[in-house]
């Protein structure tokens, strides 16, 4: 398989769908949500315009307090999510950033977990050094070991359903029991499990958090975050802050993601299926040492997965490679169907070094301790066929 090259005539219809040639689309007419571009909207009167100044719900103004279209993106996750009411942003950090920013201040004590996305490790450490708030790490899978974290100070729990990029799989249940009877907020990241596999909200999570980047908008053409709030009267506070941040999402990428979550419940069905295959087929390679993924029964996390994550386990998946990094180089610029890029969720398939990229910020013992080998590739699991996957992976496998 060595000499394997995506001819597009050779590849079945699942994979040439999701690779065309390039060339415009003609004689379309659009049957989706109306995309409110105008970032400013007139009233009749002045009382009319005062009221709508009152907050969130009341009349559309100017874009940083409201939209339509991005009101219609926050309704719908929200509605998917169980929750009150949602907060659209520019992108998925400014979605944590928000919440973070909203309610945190200097002296606050956070407890998250070691594997996070390195973008949200980053986070935490600039308010710890900047700010002085001061943050615990914890494994993520004994309530326990959160108790134990907890200070009078604590304010803020911050955990990731399925974490980046081990895809270790967090006891929400027990640790955010511990929170919440500790009167402490909750905020969880879904993003690598979507609404369709868990709804933490549901697991009694105060803040849910997605990067719409990813599965949301699913096709690689957007930038936009959301925080779902299980609470009007949270949301209201985290709102008023979001607007004098200035995070607000684009009504055209509100639009965007929303024509992606139409296809969600079909994306995710065989993102998950292809990364269980996947999984399966790494798991018994001699150059793969191990392979992370919660549908693996070898996975550390597989029987909570199996309670947690009924509906699948999600197309990210990572693998360690026994070569370190100059075999996970190796093996990132040999893929041809799939892509070496950063990002996930979309119908292309990714592969990624994290060690030197998305968590670069981590020093050689953060990475250890995130579970994070210099061999370690991350794989966003596409929607091509699955044996065009595989035969593009094995091929790049044989050359290690």
């Amino acid at each position: 398989m060595s000499d394997f090259h995506p001819n597009p005539d050779a590849l079945r219809p699942e994979s040439r769908i999701v690779h065309p040639p390039l060339a415009e689309s003609v004689g379309s007419r659009p049957m989706g949500i109306p995309l409110h571009q105008s970032h400013l909207f007139a009233f009749d009167t002045s009382d009319e315009l005062v009221r709508a100044f009152a907050g969130p719900g009341e009349a559309f103004f100017y874009n940083r307090f409201g939209n339509p279209t991005v009101r219609s993106l926050e309704t719908a996750v929200a509605d998917l999510e169980r929750g009150a009411a949602a907060v659209a942003t520019a992108s998925g950090m400014g979605a944590i950033n928000t919440v973070l920013l909203a309610l945190l201040r200097s002296g606050d004590h956070v407890v998250a977990q070691r594997s996070l996305y390195g973008g949200t490790f980053a986070m935490l450490a600039d308010l710890a050094r900047r700010w002085g708030v001061e943050v615990t790490h914890v494994a993520g899978d004994d309530p326990g070991e959160v108790e134990a974290a907890l200070r009078p100070n604590t304010r803020l729990l911050h955990l990731e359903t399925v974490s980046n990029p081990t895809t270790r799989v967090t006891d929400l249940p027990g640790l955010i029991g511990v929170a919440k009877r500790a009167g402490v907020v909750s905020v969880v990241d879904n993003t690598f499990a979507t609404p369709l596999l868990c709804r933490p909200i549901e697991h009694g999570a105060d803040v849910v958090i997605h990067s719409a980047t990813k599965y949301l908008g699913g096709h690689s053409d957007v930038l936009a975050g959301i925080a779902v709030f299980a609470d009007a009267e949270l949301h209201r506070k985290v709102w008023q802050f979001a607007t004098e941040l200035g995070a607000s999402a684009d009504p055209f990428a509100a639009w965007l993601t929303l024509r992606g979550l139409q296809t969600l419940a079909l994306r995710v069905r065989r993102h998950c299926d292809t990364a269980l295959d996947l999984a399966t087929r790494l798991a018994a390679h001699p150059a793969v040492s191990a392979v992370h993924y919660p549908g693996l029964p070898t996975h550390p996390d597989h029987d909570l997965a199996r309670g947690l994550l009924p509906a699948g386990h999600g197309g990210v998946l990572a693998f360690d490679l026994s070569g370190g990094r100059e075999a996970a180089r190796t093996f990132t610029e040999s893929v041809r169907l799939a892509s070496l890029a950063p990002s996930l969720g979309g119908v292309h398939t990714l592969v990624l070094h994290p060690a030197s990229t998305s968590h670069r910020q981590l020093s050689d013992d953060e990475l250890a301790a995130a579970g994070i080998g210099a061999g370690t590739v991350r794989v966003s699991v596409g929607i091509e066929h699955p044996e065009d996957l595989w035969a593009d992976v094995e091929q790049a496998l044989a050359k290690l």
